[in-house]
């Protein structure tokens, strides 16, 4: 009986000891299962109140009319890192019509004195441009030409049978390299003058006499998609033809010389180095045109004129400072 009374006392004291260590455990463990995180600093709503603090200080002052305060805009959000450049756009190029109507433009026409029309003169009307025009005085036009004017353009419509030859070309070719003049040609007898002065011509564009081209036939574009037949006009190939001329009508060139020049139209269909009609040169500021104007519809071929002075006008301005 005695050892079972000691193992009763025993098994109580053992309970009380588990539950005192249990009582001291969940008393400790307790507070810090509940307690709060400590509190962290958000850096940009600090910034953002004391910003907003800032400003709502300046107005205030503002309303209390002290005159050095004023309300401060907050700072633009800086750009990302990786953004790309900003583009500088160029600034806007003149007004090329308003240049174009000041312009200096030297004529020699020589259709005069047939009454069949003056296309070129025609075309010069339409664009609304100023010029001096000598008709078929090639002495008057020969003074102007050794006059201390610059042109910007000077046209040798040299379609009836008087010619421009000889020191005409050498005065001519002067104004090209010496004043970067435009010049647009009309011509019928490269044949009997293509060794002369005129070669000098020819060569800095690019060009060279082929053959004759005696009656007028259908033309063909061979770069349709050119500035000069499409600014400001578009101009459809010259299929039809009302001859005027019963020879002589024109010359045939070909790609020759040193410069850059480019065959845009001809008698062929497909385009080719030869046998052309018509050219460009001299990045645009010269045309060559071997063929003769009233053998055409008038209809047809005053635009194109006027897609030739204003296309040759055109680089002459983009060559000028």
């Amino acid at each position: 009986m005695f050892a079972n009374k000691s193992r009763n006392r025993m098994s109580l004291a053992l309970s009380a000891a588990i539950l005192f260590v249990l009582a001291c455990s969940i008393s400790v463990e307790g507070p810090a299962q509940s307690a709060s995180p400590a509190p962290t600093l958000d850096a940009t709503k600090a910034a953002l109140e004391f910003q907003g603090t800032q400003i709502a200080q300046q107005l205030t002052d503002v309303a209390r009319g002290n005159p050095g305060a004023s309300p401060t805009q907050p700072p633009p959000p800086a750009a990302p890192t990786d953004a790309p450049p900003t583009t500088v756009l160029p600034s806007s190029t003149p007004d090329l019509m308003a240049r174009m109507k000041s312009a200096k433009i030297l004529v020699y026409e020589n259709t005069d004195e047939r009454n069949i029309g003056l296309f070129i003169k025609q075309a010069l009307d339409n664009l609304g441009l100023t010029y001096t025009h000598t008709g078929s005085y090639s002495g008057h036009f020969m003074e102007y030409l050794n006059s201390g004017t610059i042109y910007d353009l000077i046209i040798v419509g040299a379609e009836d049978k008087d010619k421009i030859s000889g020191e005409f070309w050498d005065v001519i070719n002067t104004r090209l390299t010496r004043d970067n003049a435009a010049l647009i040609v009309e011509i019928w007898y490269l044949d009997r003058e293509a060794n002369g002065p005129i070669s000098k011509v020819m060569g800095q564009c690019g060009i060279r006499y082929q053959k004759d081209y005696d009656l007028a036939d259908s033309i063909y574009w061979w770069v349709p998609t050119h500035p000069i037949f499409n600014e400001p006009n578009t101009v459809l190939p010259l299929l039809h033809y009302s001859r005027f001329w019963a020879s002589q009508a024109g010359d045939q060139i070909r790609i020759g010389g040193s410069g850059d020049a480019v065959l845009l139209a001809g008698r062929q269909v497909q385009s080719q180095s030869q046998e052309g009609l018509l050219a460009v040169c001299m990045e645009g500021r010269v045309v060559f045109q071997t063929f003769s104007s009233h053998d055409y519809n008038q209809a047809d071929i005053v635009p194109l004129w006027e897609n030739y002075i204003y296309n040759t006008l055109k680089a002459r301005f983009a060559a000028m400072p």
